[in-house]
């Protein structure tokens, strides 16, 4: 389960608190609130790999000048929130138009985010309600959540349900449009169009 600290913070005061942490315990901004993020478990940490190491290889073959860092914050505009997606995937070119990132590797403007990744975990109502609107509303252009163990509710990933991949792209009207993939289903991602991924092998952390 996540813990929050019952006092409202904006965002310089979350970094202050940050700073005086143990790096090895997560936390996040949520509208004022500072959540503990629950440590996450080994298929977790498997998938974030797996998915770290196909993308990462995707940008390289592509010559896209795209990289996906070990620490950053995606902070919306004009809220007390900030998040650590599981998978950034970042746009070097745009980086110099961030105020934040040199000092803070604090990323706030979508042409620096591609794609975002969310692994499902006990927060799941975070990754499919409140982390899906402010990327929607930042204008991130494509946003995965990966169901693995299938906590969604049958509203948003069917009944029965089953682990699922969602993936999110944006509309010519700043909407997130989503497309559900599950099983042998090959991945269609608008970032990686000749990405040859099934959800299996996602699930499966091999390729």
């Amino acid at each position: 389960m996540t813990q929050s600290l019952q006092k409202l913070f904006t965002f310089a005061e979350f970094l202050d608190f940050l700073a005086t942490q143990p790096e090895n315990i997560r936390y996040e901004l949520h509208d004022g609130y500072i959540i503990q993020m629950p440590p996450p478990f080994g298929k977790h940490e498997e998938i974030v790999a797996f998915l770290t190491m196909i993308l990462g290889y995707e940008c390289l073959r592509l010559k896209l000048n795209y990289g996906i860092p070990k620490t950053a914050t995606v902070k919306p505009e004009k809220k007390m929130s900030g998040y650590y997606p599981d998978v950034l995937l970042i746009n070097f070119s745009n980086l110099d138009n961030e105020p934040l990132w040199e000092k803070q590797s604090i990323l706030s403007q979508p042409d620096s985010i591609p794609l975002v990744i969310e692994v499902v975990s006990t927060n799941w109502r975070d990754d499919y309600h409140k982390k899906l609107a402010d990327y929607e509303e930042m204008g991130i252009p494509e946003y995965w959540i990966v169901d693995y163990t299938a906590l969604g509710s049958k509203e948003l990933i069917g009944d029965p349900k089953q682990p699922t991949i969602t993936i999110y792209s944006l509309s010519d009207e700043g909407e997130y449009r989503s497309k559900l993939f599950r099983g042998d289903d090959r991945i269609e991602s608008p970032t990686f169009l000749d990405l040859n991924l099934t959800v299996a092998q996602i699930f499966s952390a091999r390729y």
